[in-house]
């Protein structure tokens, strides 16, 4: 399987920021537990604060802005497409929740990055049973990258 990941930079920061290499890692490690994804093309987008809380806003009715925003793409139906969706990343709350938990930047980051292509994949954490299955995926991903457990206190 080939991944295809369209990293784009629209915010001022770049020199924090994760590199492709870190993304293709990171996304890699998602797509290894589902070998069978067939959508193996995405967007990951680095956004200012202005346009999250944008997105936020108009997509989620939360006037603020986010660590992280999920887009999966819909492809019509007996329609086949590679395109899995976008993911929408704001480098300043993504920074200061790193530094507020006392947390690596670059393991935040790979946290976010799998965190929101699960949820292109269709995981979600509205229920108490779907954010454990989806956090303990996540626990195990960020292992096998030996990154500590995202949800520990």
């Amino acid at each position: 399987m080939t991944l295809d990941i369209d990293r784009q930079v629209a915010t001022d920061t770049s020199t924090e920021l994760p590199t492709q290499t870190d993304l293709d890692t990171w996304v890699s490690a998602v797509f290894a537990r589902h070998a069978d994804e067939t959508r193996t093309e995405m967007t990951v987008r680095f956004v200012t604060p202005e346009e999250s809380q944008t997105l936020n806003r108009d997509y989620r009715g939360k006037d603020k802005p986010t660590n992280v925003l999920s887009f999966p793409f819909e492809a019509p139906p007996g329609i086949p497409m590679t395109l899995l969706g976008d993911l929408a990343i704001c480098h300043a709350v993504v920074a200061d929740e790193a530094a507020e938990q006392g947390k690596p930047l670059a393991h935040h980051y790979a946290h976010m990055v799998i965190h929101g292509t699960l949820h292109l994949l269709g995981y979600d954490h509205i229920d108490d049973r779907d954010a454990e299955e989806m956090e303990a995926l996540e626990r195990e991903l960020l292992a096998d990258l030996a990154i500590g457990d995202p949800y520990a206190e």
